[in-house]
Parts: structure tokens; C-alpha cells; sequence
């Protein structure tokens, strides 16, 4: 491969919205398994949650596409296959890119109950900081003073 075809593929895997448009794979091999990958995806985000039970696979699912991710953009950097293998590699880097944005897009399911902690929270600090701006603060007492 010629060094400005290399730079081409990279320039096309690293750019921004290079996945839109672009199809989830129906089959990918990730870590030395083939998986139905568009299956799995969408069998997911059809939930549009993520229940606590599935999360762990989910998180692991995508630490192995990163992974193979990397894998698969190595031949490219170091310019060692042919443009024609680089411009699948490509190919498959976008459909695994494409996969990853859609999972990561997932929110936990107990996304609300994490809400209403950090508004009770939030809530909290306000009222303390409200105690002392107004110089109610019960952990000062202003009594013993000398």
C-alpha cells in the first residue's frame, strides 16, 4: 500500500460522522467468535434501557469491539496489507464504530432512581448552603463563644 492511500483509510476511519449512514454488520468475528453483532445490538437497544442484569454483558460486549477495533486499524497504521485489505478493515472498523455509538447511547434502567439521588443530593447542598449564608448553620452554634 502507498503511504497516501494509508493516510486516506485512516482519514476515513478517523473522521467525524463517519458512521452515519453506515450499517450495523449482520456478522462480525470479535475476539475469535463470530457474532450475529446487528442482532445483538439491536436486541438491546430495543429495550432503550439497559437492565441491570444485561449490563455486564453489555459493557463486556463493548470492551471486546473496542478491542477488536484496535486490532483491525493496526494493519492499516503500520501499512502492512494491501489498499484493498485496508479498505475493508475499514469497512468493518466503521460497522463496529457504528455498533459502539449505538450502545453507548444506552442509558442504565435505573438511570431514574440515580436522578432522584442526585436531586436529593443537589437539594441537600442547597439547603446547607442556605443555612450558612443566612447564618443558620446548627453545626456552628453560636452559644460558649467567649
Amino acid at each position: 500500500m502507498k503511504e497516501f492511500e494509508r493516510k486516506q483509510l485512516l482519514e476515513r476511519v478517523n473522521r467525524e460522522g463517519a458512521t452515519v449512514g453506515v450499517q450495523i454488520p449482520e456478522r462480525i468475528e470479535v475476539q475469535g467468535e463470530d457474532i450475529d453483532l446487528k442482532q445483538f445490538v439491536f436486541e438491546i437497544k430495543r429495550r432503550d434501557t439497559i437492565p441491570a442484569g444485561e449490563r455486564e454483558r453489555v459493557d463486556q460486549a463493548k470492551r471486546n469491539l473496542r478491542r477488536e477495533r484496535l486490532e483491525r486499524l493496526e494493519p492499516i497504521e503500520e501499512g502492512e496489507i494491501s489498499y484493498e485489505e485496508g479498505r475493508q478493515l475499514v469497512d468493518d472498523i466503521i460497522g463496529i464504530d457504528r455498533a459502539l455509538n449505538a450502545l453507548e447511547q444506552l442509558r442504565p434502567a435505573d438511570l431514574e432512581q440515580e436522578a432522584k439521588l442526585q436531586n436529593a443530593a443537589d437539594q441537600k447542598r442547597w439547603m446547607n448552603f442556605l443555612k450558612k449564608a443566612l447564618g443558620r448553620d446548627s453545626g456552628k452554634s453560636k452559644r460558649g463563644g467567649r
